[in-house]
């Protein structure tokens, strides 16, 4: 059913080989060397120096519950308690992926709208979650800064930018973070 290559993805990601995944599938019965990139790919992206592991993790499954995926949420959300995250942290990086995903709508539609009147509404979301962060407010930032790229949200990504650079994160910690962002999207495109 699935090729070596696409067994050792499965097996990093601790998912059971027995389940079907039609689009891993297809890359098993090809020849494309595009497997082997992902899983690097995805194993250079959560090993990160500038996130650490947990951090890179709680991005990863905040990225997922982003994209409904059950298999990786359940991946990276065991993988994350493993490295050490608590489950009040893994439940936030849940509720950021939930609240941003209200936020990069409301704010993206504002940007796109040539009726600047919207801009003058007020949002009326409530985001006490953003006041005192179980991850702390430089993670909490940069877990909004990452599901708002994925989102596409132009406005959201500046400001969480904006903002995780002020609470000293550094343009290397950052990027990696969208790295992890961008790979998880990549395989939750393979693994669904």
């Amino acid at each position: 059913m699935y090729n070596e290559t696409a067994l050792e993805l499965l097996n990093d990601l601790e998912l059971s080989a027995d389940k079907s995944y039609p689009a891993l599938e297809t890359l098993s019965e090809s020849s494309t060397k595009y497997l082997r990139d992902l899983k690097v790919n995805l194993k250079t992206a959560l090993s990160s120096e500038n996130l650490g592991e947990k951090d890179a993790l709680l991005t990863a499954y905040a990225v997922a519950v982003n994209a409904k995926n059950a298999p990786l949420q359940e991946a990276f959300k065991k993988r994350a308690t493993a490295a050490g995250a608590n489950t009040e942290e893994v439940a936030e990086a849940a509720a950021v992926a939930s609240l941003l995903s209200a936020n990069n709508i409301l704010y993206r539609f504002r940007h796109f709208c040539d009726n600047k009147k919207y801009s003058d509404m007020p949002a009326r979301i409530r985001m006490n979650i953003m006041m005192s962060p179980v991850l702390g407010k430089e993670l909490f930032e940069l877990i909004s800064l990452a599901v708002s790229a994925v989102n596409g949200c132009q406005a959201c990504v500046n400001s969480h930018e904006h903002s995780v650079r002020e609470l000293g994160a550094s343009e290397d910690r950052v990027f990696d973070a969208i790295r992890v962002a961008a790979i998880v999207v990549s395989v939750d495109r393979i693994i669904a």
